[in-house]
């Protein structure tokens, strides 16, 4: 786990840090200019409860980098016309006045902010918010540590799964030849069937054939007897 010390020190572990800006409400509220984005230096200043003299200098030892992390100076018509937008801004608020800066305005961003409690040492709300991030980052390697437990312990079930299912595969394969020569015998059943079922059709067609013989014998029969019997009343 990195220490506070190594996070004062190193850029790369302050660049890991920098998307948990939601930090520094959890510590102390950061009252923001009326555009909900910016802070000014003595905004900045009042939050670590430090002088403003001591922001400048950090800021200016470490401009590159708080620039990479939203740090901007305004001068002139940019100047200008950021200073037209807050005051009407403010005005909505129902401030009459808005402070102005008179040649330049340095304005930082939340993460701008976070950037600058990771690098200021004489302070005690920086030293909380340093606290506070690097007890969040040991409890989401706790997290991680668990989670990576519990994926172990699934890769072994499914590893027993595995041995499980390469036993079954025989068994498997002996089951589906059994099928496959089942499905043979009933083709075979139906094929039978379908035969004797033509065979069934001729048959009744034969017995058809002789059951209208018969009945020509028996009409033959009966003439015959009508015959003999008209001969024996004369």
């Amino acid at each position: 786990m990195p220490t506070e010390v190594a996070l004062l020190e190193s850029r790369a572990l302050r660049g890991e840090q920098m998307g948990r800006v939601d930090v520094l409400d959890k510590v102390k509220s950061l009252v923001m200019l009326p555009d909900g984005i910016h802070v000014r230096t003595e905004d900045v200043a009042r939050y670590f409860e430090v002088s403003t003299g001591a922001v400048r200098r950090l800021t200016d030892r470490h401009q590159k980098e708080l620039t990479e992390n939203g740090l901007r100076v305004l001068r002139g018509a940019e100047l200008r016309s950021f200073h037209s937008d807050m005051v009407s801004l403010w005005a909505g608020e129902g401030v009459e006045s808005y402070p102005q800066a008179a040649t330049q305005l340095r304005l930082y961003t939340r993460r701008t902010v976070l950037n600058i409690a990771m690098l200021l040492r004489d302070s005690d709300i920086a030293r909380c918010v340093r606290t506070y991030l690097l007890d969040a980052e040991e409890s989401l390697r706790t997290q991680y540590a668990s989670l990576d437990h519990r994926v172990t312990r699934i890769e072994s079930c499914l590893t027993g799964v595995g041995s499980a299912l390469q036993e079954l595969g025989p068994v498997l394969v002996r089951m589906s030849e059994r099928l496959d020569s089942l499905d043979r015998k009933v083709e075979m059943t139906h094929q039978v069937v379908g035969a004797m079922s033509l065979r069934l059709t001729d048959v009744q067609q034969d017995v058809g054939r002789l059951d209208g013989r018969m009945d020509a014998f028996a009409g033959q029969l009966k003439d015959l007897r009508r015959r003999n019997g008209q001969r024996g009343q004369r």
